[in-house]
């Protein structure tokens, strides 16, 4: 048999860890220099500038952009797997603080407004996030605030100008284009940031409350119990589980966007929205093959995110309610979304042409089937590693019948760009030393007819990583070797999860195992969000914009497409 499993980790990354672990055993704070050793000797790929004394701009950026904007203002941090767990240690009111998100990770985070922030975790896999995050922001801090002490004499940081801020990039040892990657990361609060990094050393320190399984089961039980509470219909129903996230599944569906393209082209004509505006003319004109119905997908998005759009959030969730479509947010644990999709209820006239159950009527699709289905699609905003094992393992435990299983996320790629998309049929999991065999429903050529930037790669070999900070040459080098080049979080305990649902016994430890003939549908698809192998090109480094949004679109079609055909055929028959 051809060779599956590629070398976990190396000591470094394993000392890494179990150092983290060792120390954060401890009843009380944990200084986070204690592990900036350790972290430097990992030799991250994401933070190879550790130990030099030049800043390594694209691991700030990246850690920045995955911890709340706060992070500047705090000292400590406390995780936490739900309420109840900060209220046994005194936090009875951390709920009441001021909530505060990352721009580039979801996880529900509390800032006192002081030095404080309390964030709920779900797995493991946060811990493995955020301290080489944490890591990772203050040994690029202190080098900052050591080049601002020594090189600066006169130079303000404020209300800079071009000359400023060139000898600012000078100053601090770096080009002027990371200083400007820096300065669009932080937008507004570039010059008081630098600011703060210039008057004082950074020294967090974290503290762990409770990191037994039993508390994250717990999160768990607590996240499904709001859940089946808003729709008790879920445990009975037959139900298609779908990890995505809020929105690409239900703006199809909806017609949301759709309906409001007149206001979405108002708002476009502002003087701010000239590259928005640029982009739909070339739609129109033809100029560029861009999907209009993706364009306005991704310009309501924007468009909700400022204060004139507001306006249509309780509008589109009204609008989706009357169509079956409900959105449970989390509350007292970790931030994963639910949603619950009543196909029955869609309003069949709003629903995305590109989504014909049968290419032959895409003019004119008959979606009259759908009004005798009694199923119900579960779609989750995919959490992050090892919750995605909790999670599924909990909606197993409590639905009857499952007709497919449908996993989409971000992915690293070794052999393709930002946007291409992977189908994987080979997935090695670093968490259970598995290497899962299996059929992924989905072929290239279901998704291609969607995708119009990149490239769809499908009879790949994923490997499920432990943290995106815990890789470095040596892994990578191997995992390449050895023919694996998508680089994932969730499958891996997704696959865990499967195991579980059709076979007697708890998933085995560092076996190959074969996940065909399962009793429902299973489909993975990744789309390229880094490619590692390109030295700087990570998120750190630039964000998916719209080939994000045209890989995340492209495989949201897929999937609905495949659910809609497996309906149609079951209702028939």
């Amino acid at each position: 048999m051809e060779r599956t499993v590629p070398v976990r980790s190396s000591e470094e990354i394993d000392l890494y860890l179990r150092t983290i672990y060792s120390l954060l055993r401890s009843t009380t704070e944990v200084q986070i220099r204690s592990f900036e050793e350790v972290h430097a000797s990992m030799n991250s790929s994401l933070h190879p500038g550790a130990r030099s004394e030049i800043p390594d701009i694209s691991a700030l950026i990246y850690s920045l952009l995955r911890l709340p904007d706060c992070i500047i203002k705090v000292k400590t941090i406390i995780l936490g797997q739900n309420a109840s767990v900060f209220s046994q240690n005194g936090l009875d009111s951390v709920e009441t603080w001021t909530e505060v998100s990352a721009k580039a990770r979801r996880r529900r985070c509390f800032y006192d407004g002081n030095e404080r922030l309390a964030c709920f975790i779900a797995s493991r896999s946060d811990i493995d996030d955020v301290i080489p995050c944490l890591t990772a922001l203050q040994i690029e801090w202190n080098k900052l605030h050591d080049l601002l002490v020594n090189n600066f004499t006169g130079i303000e940081i404020q209300n800079l100008n071009e000359f400023k801020f060139t000898q600012i990039a000078k100053n601090l040892k770096m080009d002027v284009g990371d200083l400007r990657r820096l300065s669009a990361a932080l937008g507004d609060s570039f010059e008081s940031t630098l600011n703060i990094i210039a008057s004082r050393k950074c020294n967090l320190q974290v503290q762990l409350f409770s990191g037994s399984l039993n508390e994250y089961r717990r999160a768990t039980n607590t996240w499904w119990n709001r859940i089946t509470h808003k729709f008790p219909e879920l445990s009975s129903r037959p139900v298609y589980f779908v990890s995505s996230n809020s929105h690409s599944l239900v703006n199809p569906l909806s017609g949301f966007a759709l309906q409001k393209k007149d206001a979405l082209i108002q708002y476009i004509n502002g003087i701010d929205k000239s590259n928005l505006l640029n982009e739909w003319n070339d739609i129109q004109n033809q100029q560029v093959p861009s999907s209009p119905e993706n364009f306005f997908y991704y310009v309501m998005k924007k468009y909700q995110s400022e204060p004139e759009g507001k306006r249509f959030l309780l509008e589109q969730i009204e609008q989706e309610k009357s169509n079956g479509i409900i959105r449970i947010p989390s509350e007292h644990s970790f931030d994963v979304e639910a949603e619950i999709i009543d196909l029955s209820k869609l309003d069949i006239s709003s629903i995305d042409p590109r989504l014909s159950p049968c290419p032959c009527d895409a003019g004119n699709p008959d979606w009259s089937f759908l009004k005798k289905s009694d199923a119900l699609i579960f779609n989750i905003d995919y959490p992050l590693g090892l919750a995605a094992y909790n999670i599924l393992t909990k909606f197993a435990e409590n639905t009857q019948k499952i007709i497919g299983i449908y996993i989409m996320g971000k992915a690293a790629s070794l052999n393709g760009v930002r946007g291409d998309v992977m189908l994987p049929n080979v997935v090695h999991d670093e968490h259970s030393q598995n290497t899962y065999l299996f059929e992924n429903k989905f072929r290239a050529s279901d998704v291609s007819p969607y995708l119009i930037y990149g490239t769809v790669l499908d009879n790949q070999k994923a490997v499920s990583v432990l943290g995106t900070f815990l890789q470095n040459a040596k892994v990578m080098d191997v995992i390449y070797r050895e023919g694996f080049t998508d680089i994932e979080m969730e499958a891996g305990p997704y696959l865990s999860a499967i195991y579980e649902m059709f076979r007697p016994k708890r998933h085995p430890v560092n076996e190959i195992i074969s996940l065909y003939g399962l009793p429902f549908d299973l489909g993975i698809l990744h789309y390229a969000s880094d490619t590692p192998m390109t030295k700087g090109n990570n998120l750190g480094a630039g964000t998916l914009s719209y080939f994000g949004v045209d890989s995340t679109y492209a495989t949201s079609l897929a999937i609905l497409r495949r659910i809609m055909q497996i309906e149609k055929n079951r209702l028939n028959s």
